[in-house]
Formats: structure tokens, C-alpha cells, sequence
């Protein structure tokens, strides 16, 4: 079904109904709601693989499924009550924008707050939206608004993932209680369970990461298929008796599947501290951000290599191959898969001072 309906995702800029609806039914919107609020509570390495599976078929649904189950993840910072009113519904998604461009003014019980965010992935489909925050008392908050006080403004008109929706959306004066916010880098966790433990910034990146690589299996999948019937021009033979392009795909499909395992490898072990109620140290949060960066790179190196290979049917825009060009290329300019984290993973790993507070 995400197959069948990636063309009208991508023509109507937002997944499709019939898709939405089947998401929401297998929970795959929410895949980090604790089990106490009524969620899924899957563990962050089958997360991992279903986002991938997902983005295998669509890019742009990859990703939604990414954003709202690493943003229900959120329900373990709640106080139960809380928690229980945003997320116990299984029909409720809730997606945003982590990045403070809003402000908020204290006040008897709560905040006002104000701000316009961009990268809203999904949030035409959620029943709750968040938006990083700035108070004015110096205080960085996630704050969560009902759909109907958020206003979604059509900006989205993007190179890729053009099915995410990921529009511009913005909140004028609106009353946050307290309670119905966090504040990800000091609140602590209500919920006790394991995955209410597992460091937030790795399990976003992580899901990130695996949307990418997703996309990259597609791609290659694409030029297999099209390497069947594709003679190039001036040649008798196929494109898939071409040594070139056997060569080719075989190191992109090794590079993919190395970047796979070292990701898996490294989430694994962190879920094994943290489900043997240990902390997951810095050195560990910062390989799996490097797992998550090499993802990243081998994955736009393999659209790049399929695409080029595909020769000239994916410079149509009905291809699929064009398609998963432009939404690698999108999707790898999220922070959390940023070559930059070379240079951190560098530098920690040499001893030089780096700033681990995004880790």
C-alpha cells in the first residue's frame, strides 16, 4: 500500500488517507509510546528495521513513521496524567519541530506562546504538535499544542521527501499549561521503562539514519530492476551484463549493509546497558552518532551511484530512481546525520574537548 501511494504523496505533498489510516492501525506512527500509556514500547533496534522497511517503499513515509514515533517518545518525559491525555489514545500522532524558534511568556499556570517553525514533517496529520521553545525566563521548552491552536502554512515545496508535508506551521499567543511541555535536555523521566531510558538524541538519529538507508535499498533495488531491460545507447547487450555495473552494485550494496550492522550493532549495545539498567556512556552515544553519519553517507553514495547508472530514464520525474535522489539528498541534510559528527567523533575520540550535549 506505501508503494501504491508514494506518486500521490508526492503529487499532493502529504501521505495519503488510505496509507494514514493503515499506519495508525499497525501503530507504526507511535512506536515509542510506553506500554503503560497503551503504546507498542518496541525495542529501538525493530524500530529501526520497521522504519527502514517502510522507507524501502517510500521515502516520504519512511520518514513519517521516523518523526512520529521518535516524537512519541516524548510520553516517557510527561507526568502520567499528561501522558495519558496526549498519547493514550492509539489514534494519536504527534510530530514538530525540536528547534526554538518560538517564545513563550510565563504565566499564571502555564506559558503564551508565539512562533512560526519550519521542517514540520507530518504535522498535517497529528493530533498534537510540538515546537521547541525559549521563555522568558531563560528556559528551553518542548512545547505541545493541540492541532486546531496550530496554524500549517504552505511552504513546503522541496527538492525531496515532498510527501512529509514538512511545512512551515506557527502558534500566535496560545496557553500552554504546564505540564504539557518538556524540557528534553533537563526533565527527567516519569515513565520507568527501559525505552523510556534510552538516550533521546541517539534514538532520533538512529531513526533518521535507517529512513536513509532505506531510501538506498530502494534505489538499488530500482537499478536491478531497470538494468533487466535497459540496453544503453551504441550497445548490443543489457546494462546488466555490464562488469561496470555489476562491480558497482555489488560494493554499493556492501557499503549499505556494513553501514546497517555497524548501526544495529551499536543501538544493540546501548539497549543491552540501558535494559540492564545501566547508563548509556557518552563514548557510546557518540559511536552510535557515527553509525548514524556513515549511514548517511554510504546511503547518498549509493543513490548516487544507481542513479548514475540508471542512465536516462531517471531524469524524468516519474522515476523512481530520480525520486529517492532527491529525497537521500533531502533527508541527509537533517542535523542528526551531519558529517560534522565526524569531526565530533574525532575529536572525543583523540581527547579533545567537543560538545556531547546533542549526543
Amino acid at each position: 500500500m506505501v508503494r501504491a501511494g508514494a506518486a500521490a504523496a508526492e503529487g499532493d505533498r502529504r501521505l495519503t488517507p488510505d496509507v494514514l489510516s493503515q499506519l495508525r492501525e499497525a501503530g507504526l506512527l507511535r512506536m515509542c509510546v510506553p506500554s503503560a500509556y497503551g503504546g507498542p514500547e518496541v525495542d529501538p533496534v525493530s524500530m529501526l528495521e520497521a522504519i527502514e522497511t517502510v522507507a524501502t517503499a517510500d521515502g516520504a513515509t519512511g520518514w513519517c513513521v521516523m518523526i512520529g514515533s521518535t516524537t512519541s517518545s516524548m510520553a516517557s518525559y510527561l507526568e502520567p496524567s499528561w501522558a495519558r491525555e496526549l498519547f493514550g489514545d492509539p489514534a494519536s500522532v504527534a510530530g514538530g519541530a525540536f528547534a526554538p524558534t518560538g517564545t513563550g511568556t510565563a504565566v499564571q499556570g502555564g506559558h503564551r506562546v508565539s512562533g512560526r517553525w519550519g521542517w514540520g514533517s507530518g504535522t498535517s496529520h497529528c493530533q498534537w504538535i510540538t515546537g521547541g521553545t525559549l521563555t522568558d525566563r531563560g528556559e528551553f521548552h518542548l512545547m505541545m499544542f493541540p492541532a486546531a491552536e496550530v496554524e500549517i502554512l504552505d511552504t513546503w515545496h522541496s527538492l525531496g521527501l515532498r510527501g512529509t508535508g514538512s511545512n512551515d506551521f506557527a502558534v500566535h499567543d496560545a496557553f500552554v499549561p504546564d505540564g504539557r511541555s518538556v524540557q528534553p535536555l533537563r526533565s527527567a523521566r516519569h515513565e520507568p521503562s527501559a525505552l523510556g531510558r534510552f538516550p533521546n538524541f541517539s534514538l532520533l538519529a538512529a531513526g533518521v539514519a535507517s529512513a536513509v538507508l532505506g531510501i538506498a535499498a530502494r534505489a538499488l533495488d530500482e537499478l536491478v530492476a531497470l538494468a533487466q531491460a535497459k540496453t544503453p545507447t551504441l550497445s548490443q547487450k543489457p546494462l546488466r551484463e555490464f562488469a561496470s555495473a555489476q562491480i558497482d552494485l555489488a560494493r554499493a550494496e556492501a557499503g549499505l549493509a556494513s553501514a546497517r550492522a555497524f548501526l544495529h550493532d551499536e543501538v544493540a549495545q546501548a539497549w543491552a546497558a540501558v535494559s540492564a539498567g545501566d547508563p548509556v556512556a557518552v563514548a557510546q552515544r557518540a559511536r552510535i552518532r557515527l553509525a548514524c553519519a556513515h549511514a548517511g553517507e554510504a546511503s547518498t553514495g549509493a543513490v548516487d551511484l544507481a542513479h548514475r547508472a540508471g542512465g536516462g530514464p531517471p531524469v524524468f520525474d516519474g522515476s523512481v530512481l530520480q525520486r529517492c535522489l532527491r529525497d537521500v539528498h533531502t533527508a541527509t541534510a537533517h542535523l542528526m546525520v551531519s558529517h560534522r559528527m565526524f569531526e565530533t567523533y574525532g575529536k572525543l575520540r583523540m581527547g579533545v574537548d567537543a560538545d556531547t550535549s546533542m549526543l
